[in-house]
């Protein structure tokens, strides 16, 4: 009796360890599942982030084709541009500021320079007097973005630069102005 109860007893703690050792299997399987669910989202999102760029690339070539087509033919520069433009000249330069302003807030909205980079940039191209005329021109069409938009930041941070060149006591442009905080979550935020 006494060598029935001993084996009993064996074939129990026989069967927790084996009990304890599915459970522990289960429970490690289980973690490894969430890992892998947690590495593919990780994976999903760098791959949207990828595309997001490849698109936006793709997109500034397009504009910047059409800008230089634009700029060659004034027939076209009246349909691409709605500013107000004194002459065919004034309207050319108008385009290629836009040009300029907009490889910049691409360059950034693709993460190739920082928003301190991007204000850098920008404060070096609000020196020129033909910019600020085409930025005082097409203000109305900024009017209409929303507010939390890449565009619209980018759009209040050149206007804050413009005014802040206008009231610096030097001609130092790289000294003036410091960039506001970002206020998303960095580019090509959506």
């Amino acid at each position: 009796m006494a060598t029935q109860k001993l084996w009993l007893g064996e074939l129990r703690s026989t069967a927790g360890v084996r009990l304890t050792l599915a459970v522990g299997c289960l429970v490690l399987l289980a973690a490894q599942q969430r890992k892998y669910t947690q590495l593919r989202a990780e994976m999903d999102r760098a791959e949207r982030a990828e595309w997001r760029r490849a698109m936006m690339a793709e997109q500034q070539e397009l504009q910047l084709y059409l800008l230089r087509k634009a700029i060659e033919d004034p027939d076209l520069a009246a349909v691409y541009s709605i500013a107000e433009a004194e002459s065919p000249t004034q309207r050319r330069q108008f385009l290629f500021a836009n040009a300029l302003y907009t490889n910049a807030l691409l360059a950034y909205r693709a993460g190739v320079v920082t928003w301190e980079e991007l204000h850098g940039h920008l404060r070096w191209i609000c020196t020129n007097p033909v910019f600020r005329l085409y930025w005082h021109a097409t203000r109305h069409q900024r009017a209409s973005l929303k507010d939390a938009s890449d565009e619209a930041r980018v759009g209040r941070m050149t206007d804050i630069i413009i005014r802040d060149l206008d009231e610096a006591d030097s001609d130092e442009y790289w000294v003036v102005g410091e960039p506001p905080p970002e206020v998303s979550e960095g580019p090509a935020s959506a």
